[in-house]
């Protein structure tokens, strides 16, 4: 049996899944990925999906798909405490917030039925393009912190429609999809950069939520890295919130888009080097 490694798969034919030992060091990665996840997720309003991810592919050789699941289960509680720090100054669009969560957690089952369809390097692939697509999105972005969502028929429905896509997005990558409503709310539906984030995490906790169960039916989460993940982020997302609301919104875009491509870097050179 392969030592290094920990995940919950079917085995046999009674279907049962197997854990596999796990070494100190591992639980220690697990608990570092967490802290820095809590950190970018109240820093930059994201499920900290896009780090936990390639972070366990690069360090613990998980597989793809486990990675993916394993991620979206630990970002249910981050998220959590991410939104409350924004909550309690006021930078969470409720009724916004409500529009994508009806079309993400739709959209989460659709993205994890096409995760046990589509073949790992495929995936990987998709993830990274989605990296450099959101790294453009960040360029076309400009940040005010006195912008607001003005809801219409109109951006109701295009609101719908942007939580159905970042559904897919989060049941396919194992992201929670902050990535994609962070700017897509500043660039289409003229939100502030603060109340963007704040938004973002609250839809990211039930489309996170929902699209958990489905991969854990399917055997595509490891509950206990994610519970490490999870509990060690939860120490340090509030002080990304914190962060977030004190330095200015060109540099968080500026950062975010560096941190995104140092992170599609990496995953490119890995996948070319498994060739």
């Amino acid at each position: 049996m392969p030592t290094g490694r920990f995940f919950l798969g079917r085995s046999g034919r009674e279907g049962r899944r197997m854990p596999q030992p796990r070494t100190r060091g591992h639980w220690v990665w697990l608990v570092v990925i967490g802290l820095a996840a809590g950190f970018l997720s109240g820093l930059f309003g994201v499920g900290g999906g896009i780090l936990i991810v390639p972070a366990l592919l690069l360090l613990l050789a998980l597989d793809q798909r486990i990675a993916a699941g394993t991620s979206l289960a630990a970002i249910v509680p981050m998220a959590a405490v991410g939104m409350l720090s924004y909550a309690l100054s006021g930078s969470v669009d409720w009724i916004a917030g409500l529009l994508l969560v009806a079309g993400s957690v739709v959209g989460a089952q659709i993205g994890i039925r096409l995760l046990n369809r589509i073949p790992r390097r495929v995936v990987s692939w998709l993830f990274i393009g989605f990296l450099l697509v959101v790294i453009a999105t960040l360029f076309l972005v400009t940040p005010s912190r006195d912008a607001f969502v003005e809801i219409t028929l109109l951006s109701g429905a295009g609101l719908v429609l942007l939580g159905l896509g970042t559904g897919v997005l989060s049941g396919l990558l194992g992201i929670g999809g902050g990535v994609v409503i962070v700017p897509l709310l500043i660039l289409l539906f003229g939100a502030s950069d603060l109340v963007a984030k704040g938004t973002s995490l609250a839809v990211i906790i039930p489309t996170a939520l929902f699209g958990t169960i489905g991969n854990f039916r399917r055997g595509n989460v490891d509950l206990p890295a994610a519970a490490v993940i999870g509990v060690a982020a939860c120490t340090t997302t509030a002080a990304g919130a914190a962060v977030a609301a004190v330095i200015s919104p060109a540099l968080s875009s500026v950062l975010f888009a560096v941190f995104l491509v140092a992170v599609a870097v990496q995953m490119t050179v890995k996948l070319l080097r498994s060739n």
